[in-house]
């Protein structure tokens, strides 16, 4: 089935900007909707963004207008370009992937799986 890796965590103050990088290790996942999913610390997991095999991409309302989802499928990576990081941003990202099922673009954390072991963000403000 493959893996997913993620990379391109940190720690930046508010106001900074971070790329988050999701490389699949199998060439199926060119034809799954391809999603990031964030952890804060004690809370539950949430949606943040997701991508069509296509190209369309949604985003939570937390983060529309900062963070730019986009992929590669010729290197099986997605990209997540997140820009005006707040401290609230700060959680564990993950990678998943999905079959696209009816309602995928609202990105719930329960239709993913195949999960990345997650890279890190911290925002100080």
């Amino acid at each position: 089935q493959g893996q997913l890796a993620e990379s391109g965590g940190g720690s930046v103050q508010a106001g900074g900007s971070l790329r988050l990088s999701c490389v699949a290790s199998a060439y199926t996942y060119r034809t799954k909707c391809m999603g990031w999913i964030r952890q804060p610390p004690g809370m539950e997991r949430e949606g943040v963004a997701v991508i069509s095999p296509g190209g369309i991409a949604y985003y939570a309302d937390s983060v529309a207008g900062r963070f730019t989802l986009s992929r590669d499928n010729a290197k099986n990576t997605v990209y997540l370009q997140m820009n005006s990081l707040k401290p609230e941003d700060t959680a564990m990202y993950y990678c998943a992937a999905n079959n696209c099922p009816t309602g995928w673009n609202r990105i719930r954390p329960g239709d993913f799986g195949g999960w990345g072991q997650g890279t890190q963000v911290t925002v100080s403000s």
